[in-house]
């Protein structure tokens, strides 16, 4: 095949286009369409807009070619040598990332795509750009984002991992004639909390808050075999929201002997007024309490709240504290309804 593109015959050029669409690497492909758009009679500019690259790109790719021929056109990096990137360099850097940069001796206490290749340079004996290491973190999914505070469970590992062991040991040997629930609280504020969005270009949207900030308190129970939420609002997270909760409760399950509830040691959990309710129950309900400051192992938590967190609380233009209460309830109805859905297509 000549080298001089614009010397091709019609069937040089059909040959060429074959080979380009061929190709799956984008890179490589974009440098046959340069020759291809060439040979078509397209100048430098025109081809450059036609691929969306720059004009020095394109009389580079043309002097390639009119030097070596087609194989001017393939990408040249396997002669680079072996590869920088490991796997242990890779597995290195995740462990790097999932811990701190004070874990290395260095005071900072987040991390930058500078401190990371000084880090596993020093590891690995292995130094990346920063373009690299760039390209690395995206190519595995590493993001900046914002950390979770939490505070750390006073009990020791064994004796966390025991009671949640008792838990789910009493859910999944559950009589017939008994349900378990998880039960939490959620405050509702007037005042939106502030989340991520999708934005223009050059946008900024903006969340209109009332100023004066207003509360509303939901306790909500998750049954842990139907998914069904039964819920109690009020304006005070009190032990008579909780009650309230528990009379409910009694109603939705007339027909079970025993209603376990799997909750946190918040407060109003352990108040005079609901151990008087509890004994007036006469021992149809009977509380599990989760180890302290474990947030994330009670299931209503990230199945039922950080849902409703998404979907109706977060960047919200309500502009009343009933307006939003609104939307609550139906969401959370609207919850229930998808779940029951979701129970009958299974059976």
């Amino acid at each position: 095949m000549k080298r001089n593109p614009t010397a091709w015959t019609r069937e040089e050029k059909e040959a060429f286009r074959s080979e380009a669409l061929g190709i799956k690497d984008a890179a490589t492909r974009i440098r046959f369409l340069v020759i291809l758009h060439t040979a078509e009679g397209h100048s430098q500019p025109e081809i450059a807009d036609r691929l969306a690259c720059s004009i020095k790109t394109v009389a580079r790719v043309q002097q390639r070619f009119r030097e070596h021929g087609p194989e001017g056109l393939l990408d040249r990096r396997g002669d680079n040598g072996a590869a920088k990137v490991t796997e242990d360099y890779i597995l290195a850097l995740i462990a790097a990332v999932r811990g701190s940069p004070q874990d290395h001796g260095y005071p900072r206490p987040t991390w930058t795509q500078e401190l990371l290749v000084k880090v596993l340079a020093e590891q690995m004996g292995i130094r990346v750009s920063v373009t690299t290491m760039c390209r690395l973190l995206r190519r595995l999914g590493i993001r900046r984002g914002m950390p979770k505070p939490t505070v750390g469970c006073p009990w020791s590992p064994r004796a966390r991992k025991r009671r949640l062991r008792l838990i789910w040991r009493m859910i999944e040997t559950l009589p017939a004639d008994e349900v378990a629930l998880w039960e939490d609280e959620i405050d509702i504020h007037l005042n939106p909390k502030i989340g991520p969005d999708y934005m223009l270009p050059g946008q900024q949207k903006t969340v209109l808050t009332p100023g004066k900030n207003v509360k509303h308190y939901v306790a909500g129970a998750l049954d842990a075999c139907t998914q069904r939420l039964i819920w109690a609002d009020a304006e005070r997270k009190s032990g008579a929201l909780f009650i309230a909760l528990l009379d409910r409760l009694l109603r939705v399950y007339p027909d079970r002997r025993v209603i376990h509830v799997i909750l946190d040691n918040y407060v109003i959990h352990s108040s005079r007024a609901v151990q008087e309710a509890l004994a007036g129950y006469g021992g149809r309900v009977v509380l599990h309490f989760l180890p302290p400051y474990c947030p994330d192992d009670n299931k209503i938590e990230r199945c039922v709240w950080r849902e409703l967190h998404a979907n109706v609380t977060r960047n919200h233009r309500c502009r009343s504290m009933t307006e939003l209460m609104q939307e609550v309830r139906d969401y959370l109805t609207a919850r229930n309804r998808r779940a029951a859905a979701k129970r009958r297509c299974a059976a």
